[in-house]
């Protein structure tokens, strides 16, 4: 019965807890509607018996980087934590051999204790933090730099992520009983959309070392399930075929059904030209190019081309700069290429069904040729169970809250990539990540990487980094530094157990490059871009966007469970492990939306307009009190921006983007270079996100 003693624990502590005066501008103490999540990013100290005059709290920032968040090889969470006290006495006064006070950080059992600095009354900026969950000690002590905390307690708090605990009993019966409810209901799981002999729901995959409530197994979408019929056209997993374009050229696109095998089993999927990825496409920055499109699927479908500044009439988004294309029908896209990078292409229909299935592809855009070697490679997942392929939902998405992760991991298209490479050499790796959901924490084993540029241009000064964070839609260039053995390629990231409230490191590997011999004289790949000097216009931001969710018609069981996880909520959700709840709530349960703070409209009906050459600053509000507010990769259409700050931190490198990942509760002022007439789609880039209607235009207007 943890329920009732939880409830008097913590009203104890908040009689014992000080209760500190508001500091203006201080989010812990006094939050504005478009600040940062207090509840994700603050701790607020307990003053210990005999300190009741001291009170104090903890800011929890991101340590400043070039990525929105910041995290080990790992994938562990670092902080930059900030103390704010007040009422400390001499220190002698609470113990006679003290002279200082030192902030610790520990683990909830008080099993071993950091030395983060002295600290007084007033404003501290700590040493980092690196746990996954974690308490800040205040004590007195004989000097600063102590390395065994002895002296006395005066306050002590807890970060928002050890508020995870396993339900009580209580809860797993109340969340058993509204599953035998709604197992019970009459409604029919099972299912007629066409695909591969009929497909139906069975049960969906579970992460290793990850447990799932009974109740929650007994959950299932309630539409019909749909797979592609299978086609005859079969194609062997292989890396898409480089094609040349100069100025003045036409290709000639098709999307159609392929059968694909992979890890032995075969799949009836998608592909452009038969390739999966898409055929990789060279182009000149300047270059003028025609792609005749054929829709040979049996669903209608676009083609998006991600990234790129070019007339929004050739966009690709459906009912506003074209119509869907139907099956069997074509849609010539003009294309026009003003700026150096790595950008993709994929549909904007039904993505969580059509880009999932292989539907992507890589552009590279240079104005001199690349000096080096490059690897330019495709991130993705796919979700299989012991039937095949687990089925999409034929009426309305399914995973939509969280969206859908995928089991199997694949580099340009192959679930087993080796590469090559000499001790010594230099090679400049060009990740994209097509994923639905899923955001990477890539790093290389026995190698050294430095980070040279992302969507639309390139860092001032290389930054070396120790994994690269990647979110769905993402692309980062990597310099990577082979200095000899195998070099693997992981994703190591820590999944949140939701049912036993615990952190699990995931390590999955994605390919390996084997290292040999020696380098020679080989030229270091040189950036293909220049970053153009950004001037910040001062003020406050000009729109303020907030990010969020509400439920309708959920399962008992998924409602209560929901509540219990709202509890905490992680900066990033690394991997699907709600595995029922999220496979079973549908885009029609789901709704996800865009809010203009300042009017009020949401997706659609937000009527936001700039002039040609404007250049706006934009907040981006992640509202903490969705039932389950998660990150959001936003990506913004047609145009290029830079991140000035994540939760009034500035990153410490700059660089033109056109998506940026959003932590869960979190705020990121933009600044946005408004030079593309037209109207663009902003939207979150989950595929089951924007699915559910995260989504809203910008208008610019030409002068």
């Amino acid at each position: 019965m943890r329920l009732n003693s939880r409830l008097a624990w913590c009203l104890a502590v908040s009689s014992l807890a000080s209760s500190p005066a508001p500091i203006p501008g201080d989010r812990c103490t006094d939050p504005l509607a478009d600040s940062a999540s207090p509840d994700l990013y603050c701790i607020h100290l307990i003053a210990a018996p005999g300190a009741e005059s001291t009170s104090g709290h903890v800011l929890l920032d991101f340590v400043p980087g070039p990525f929105t968040i910041s995290v080990t090889r790992d994938g562990v969470q670092r902080y930059r934590p900030t103390i704010v006290l007040d009422g400390l006495p001499r220190p002698d006064v609470l113990d006679s051999a003290a002279t200082t006070y030192v902030a610790w950080v520990t683990t909830p059992r008080y099993a071993e204790f950091v030395n983060l600095g002295a600290v007084t009354n007033g404003v501290t900026v700590l040493a980092p933090v690196e746990f996954d969950q974690f308490v800040i000690v205040v004590s007195a002590e004989a000097s600063g730099d102590v390395r065994e905390r002895t002296g006395r307690i005066v306050l002590r708090g807890g970060s928002p992520s050890t508020r995870l605990q396993p339900p009580d009993i209580q809860q797993f019966a109340l969340a058993v009983t509204g599953a035998i409810d709604d197992t019970m209901s009459g409604h029919d799981h099972g299912g007629t959309g066409g695909g591969n002999a009929t497909p139906r729901w069975t049960t969906v995959p579970m992460p290793a070392g990850i447990a799932m409530l009974p109740s929650e197994m007994a959950l299932r979408p309630p539409v019909d399930p749909t797979l592609p019929v299978p086609a005859e056209l079969r194609v062997a997993s292989r890396r898409p075929t480089l094609v040349r374009l100069a100025s003045g050229d036409t290709l000639a696109l098709v999307a159609g059904r392929v059968q694909r095998r992979i890890h032995g089993r075969e799949y009836t999927m998608y592909a452009f030209n038969g390739e999966s990825p898409g055929p990789l496409l060279s182009v000149a920055r300047g270059a003028r190019v025609t792609v005749q499109f054929t829709n040979a699927l049996d669903v209608p479908t676009t083609v998006h081309w991600h990234g790129l500044r070019l007339d929004w009439r050739m966009d690709g988004v459906p009912h506003l700069s074209q119509e869907p294309v139907p099956p069997g029908g074509h849609f010539t896209y003009t294309l026009t290429f003003p700026d150096d990078g790595v950008y993709w292409y994929h549909p904007h229909v039904r993505e969580d069904m059509q880009q999932d299935l292989g539907l992507a592809g890589n552009i590279v855009v240079r104005s001199t040729p690349a000096s080096g070697r490059e690897e330019i490679v495709m991130l993705d997942d796919l979700l299989v169970g012991l039937d095949g392929l687990v089925p999409f939902g034929a009426q309305h998405a399914t995973h939509a809250l969280m969206g859908r992760f995928g089991n199997v991991f694949l580099i340009n298209g192959e679930p087993r990539w080796v590469g090559a490479a000499r001790a010594g050499e230099t090679v400049r790796f060009w990740f994209t990540n097509a994923a639905n959901t899923r955001t990477f924490n890539l790093s290389f084993a026995n190698a050294t990487m430095r980070l040279v540029a992302s969507d639309l241009g390139t860092y001032d000064q290389p930054v070396p980094v120790e994994s690269v964070v990647i979110a769905p839609a993402e692309r980062y260039a990597v310099d990577v530094t082979f200095t000899g053995g195998g070099a693997v390629l992981e994703n190591r990231v820590r999944a949140l157990d939701h049912v036993f409230g615990r952190f699990i490191a995931q390590v999955d590997t994605l390919g390996v490059v084997q290292v040999g011999g020696t380098a020679g004289a080989a030229a270091r790949p040189s950036p293909s871009a220049t970053t153009v000097p950004l001037i910040v216009p001062p003020g406050e931001p000009d729109l303020t966007l907030a990010f969020g969710v509400r439920m309708t018609d959920l399962p008992y069981v998924t409602s209560r469970m929901m509540l219990l996880d709202s509890a905490y909520f992680h900066p990033v959700e690394w991997s699907g492990t709600m595995v029922g709840m999220n496979w079973a709530t549908t885009s029609a349960q789901a709704h996800w939306f865009v809010r203009d703070v300042g009017t009020g409209r949401e997706n659609e009906a937000i009527d936001y307009r700039v002039r040609q050459g404007d250049r706006r600053r934009i907040r981006l509000v992640n509202e903490r009190g969705s039932v389950h507010a998660m990150h959001h990769p936003i990506h913004l259409h047609g145009q290029r921006f830079m991140v000035l700050s994540v939760n009034g931190v500035a990153p410490a490198a700059r660089v033109w983007k056109d998506t940026i990942l959003l932590p869960a509760g979190a705020v990121a002022d933009i600044l946005v270079e408004f030079d593309n007439p037209g109207r663009w789609m902003l939207h979150c880039h989950i595929a089951e996100h924007v699915e559910s209607g995260m989504m809203t235009t910008l208008t610019v207007e030409p002068r």
